[in-house]
């Protein structure tokens, strides 16, 4: 049943059941608003405890009912059923309340919460505004400055933070439904507080409303949600209760059919689909109670400090005791900043250090459950270190190389038990970016594969199964990306040129800026490695700076020039010359904004279709989160593959062809020529 009713003396419990996570169906909306019906005409009860079975409040709107017509009772209509009732509701929350679920208890007359729980508004990261009030009740509960940040971040609140705003009424500690009858029948005893529909808003300071303009546009990035939530909010606090309620409705209703919506909801699906792949359903992972890092450096000290911040305890071992102490500096200054900017407490960061043993003996890897190695990118250093790992480590240890390029085959090569070897490559930060490539052998145990994912779900990572290739996903595509910038430099387009046309696409920042910020040597070495291998890499003006040491900011100069202590690129007369002695015989077409965004965006599409034609990538969903979230593609464009066929596949092919025509691009390969005779790519995530 997905609607109870317990009745306790003169208090009435309705508890709702309907797992997971107790979603707001068109039965659970029903049941709900016949319960209010129900006791409203009960005269033996005087109030009544909303609560939820299982490990969650109302977690938020159906995502089944997704794109499908909306059936009564609508939302709007069940929040102001309760609003009215003759009874006051009082909200049990535990878990999330978040959406409609908080939309829900805010029709509710109370909240309680326990310690535990949180409550939110994250609608605007689905390209929506609440559809159910929330934006309207929210200020006139816990004032304009509090719903502002609520519903234009989208982040959730914890109870303690909860109650010190206003948003709850009160934090129960121990049993919460009993906690919320017995505060109802105190609540009974006192004046009631008006519905929230019949409160006012508290005035802002004069200038309030064009600041907040400024800071959430800056940090919306081209998202319409999150300026249209804050309008939504702003009407609110300006016009009557029904007026402002009809004008988040008619906002919500024009968003829900809008691009970014539907690219937003696509990021969604495949978010929750990337944790529990379909292929590994049923395989029970290895365990991970503990985990070292072979490595200090850049990288190895920041997986060691996401391993810490999921809980485990850390090894970090290094080749000498000069590289332990280094290393373990370089993660006392991942936890002081984080300390100093807010993300932990003091006490937290040295919790964090206090979990993490530094070494140079591998004989104290002998009980760990999971070796992360994370040594220079090079394949003898490597096959050493798993040479010792596997003489160190017990036999039902994870043994995994976190690399961005090189064969793991190779580096397992010979390594005793390889059933339990894989490829683990995080990006960097490690500790912030939320990528991580998961990249099986052909040897590879199953249950080491899932143990993988389930890594990436405690490190609060976004898991994504590669197959083995040159640059894996990410990289792979970001070669195309980079050998495509050249192609627009070669055909009369210039780097501050390209650069703005991929930051008006929705970029943090365009190819040649970030290869000067990481440096165009990394690169410069994967393609020596590659001619090695009988490749052609395209790199003939990369190629030049770096033979005359033109790395980026970090030698003063690479496809832009820098002065000392300033990172403000600069014109570079030097660039312009190479750039026009390898441009002869190439054409000069006109470049727009749009047509370089097309030179880049369409060929790293074709890549990715070729991606899928050879099983690199199992979905067309999985290399748009790779791009979202290791290389800054927009989140609200959904990814390159959902933005082709936004697009339209049919007009892809066609662009492709074009420049392919002219020598700038390869042609369309035959799975993106299939995918669009097709109408889109088959996709198992959806």
């Amino acid at each position: 049943m997905t609607v109870s009713i317990e009745r306790q003396g003169e208090i009435a419990v309705v508890t709702v059941n309907n797992p997971p996570v107790n979603a707001l169906s068109q039965a659970l909306r029903q049941g709900l608003f016949d319960a209010a019906e129900a006791l409203d005409a009960d005269r033996s009860v005087k109030a009544v405890v909303l609560a939820c079975a299982g490990r969650t409040f109302i977690a938020g709107a159906d995502v089944g009912e997704f794109g499908k017509p909306p059936m009564p009772p609508h939302l709007p209509d069940l929040v102001a059923r309760i609003e009215r009732a003759a009874k006051p509701w009082i909200a049990a929350i535990h878990g999330s309340a978040l959406g409609g679920g908080f939309e829900v208890t805010l029709g509710c007359r109370f909240r309680v919460a326990v310690s535990s729980a949180s409550v939110g508004l994250p609608e605007v990261r689905l390209g929506i505004v609440p559809g159910a009030g929330g934006t309207v009740r929210l200020p006139r509960l816990a004032g304009v400055e509090t719903a502002v940040d609520m519903v234009t971040t989208g982040t959730p609140v914890g109870a303690r933070k909860a109650h010190e705003a206003g948003l709850i009424d009160a934090v129960i500690e121990d049993d919460l439904v009993a906690g919320a009858v017995a505060f109802a029948r105190a609540a009974l005893d006192r004046p009631l507080p008006d519905a929230l529909r019949d409160r006012p808003v508290a005035a802002v300071a004069e200038g309030f409303w064009e600041a907040a303009a400024k800071t959430v546009a800056a940090r919306a990035k081209r998202e319409e949600a999150p300026l249209s939530a804050l309008a939504c909010v702003r009407r609110a606090a300006e016009v009557d209760f029904e007026t402002a309620i009809a004008f988040e409705r008619e906002t919500f209703l024009a968003l829900r059919g809008s691009a970014q919506a539907a690219a937003l909801r696509h990021v969604f699906f495949a978010e929750c689909a990337a944790t529990r792949p379909p292929e590994l359903a049923g395989v029970t992972p290895w365990t991970i109670r503990s985990a070292a890092v072979i490595g200090g450096g850049t990288m190895g000290a920041g997986i060691a400090a996401a391993l810490r911040d999921a809980g485990l305890p850390v090894i970090l071992v290094e080749r000498d005791d000069g590289a332990v102490e280094r290393g373990l500096a370089n993660l006392r200054a991942i936890f002081h900043s984080a300390a100093k900017r807010g993300r932990i407490s003091t006490d937290a960061a040295a919790d964090r250090m206090a979990g993490i043993t530094g070494t140079t003996d591998y004989a104290a890897l002998s009980d760990v459950d999971l070796v992360i190695e994370a040594v220079f990118e090079d394949l003898d250093v490597k096959r050493d270190v798993f040479a010792r790992l596997a003489a160190a480590c017990r036999d039902n240890a994870i043994l995994a190389t976190n690399t961005s390029y090189l064969d793991p085959e190779r580096i397992a090569e010979g390594i005793r038990r390889p059933e339990r070897f894989l490829g683990l490559h995080f990006f960097s930060p490690a500790q912030m970016m939320k990528l991580l490539e998961i990249i099986p052998t052909r040897a590879s145990a199953p249950a080491v594969v899932a143990a993988g994912f389930a890594l990436a779900r405690m490190l609060n990572k976004i898991p994504v199964r590669a197959g083995i290739c040159d640059g894996f996903i990410g990289n792979r595509i970001l070669k195309v990306t980079r050998a495509q910038a050249e192609r627009l430099l070669l055909s009369g387009a210039t780097p501050p040129a390209v650069d703005a046309a991929m930051r008006a696409f929705g970029l943090p920042m365009g190819p040649f800026e970030a290869q000067d910020l990481g440096g165009l040597d990394i690169a410069a070495f994967q393609r020596k490695a590659a001619r090695a291998r009988g490749e052609t890499p395209f790199a003939p003006i990369a190629d030049r700076l770096c033979a005359i040491e033109r790395f980026g900011q970090k030698s003063g100069g690479g496809w832009y020039d820098y002065a000392p202590g300033d990172r403000t690129p600069r014109l570079s007369e030097t660039v312009a010359s190479i750039i026009a002695e390898e441009a002869k015989d190439w054409p000069r077409p006109d470049w727009d904004e749009d047509a370089i965004a097309d030179c880049i965006l369409l060929p790293m599409v074709n890549e990715g279709a070729s991606i899928l034609a050879d099983g690199t990538a199992l979905r067309a969903s999985d290399i748009d989160l790779v791009k979202i979230h290791g290389y800054g593609f927009p989140r609200w464009r959904g990814g390159p593959m959902h933005y082709a066929q936004a697009q339209g596949l049919d007009k892809v092919v066609e662009a492709l062809n074009a420049l392919a025509t002219e020598g700038l691009a390869d042609p369309p390969c035959e799975l993106l020529l299939e995918a669009a005779r097709h109408g889109g790519f088959s996709d198992a995530s959806r």
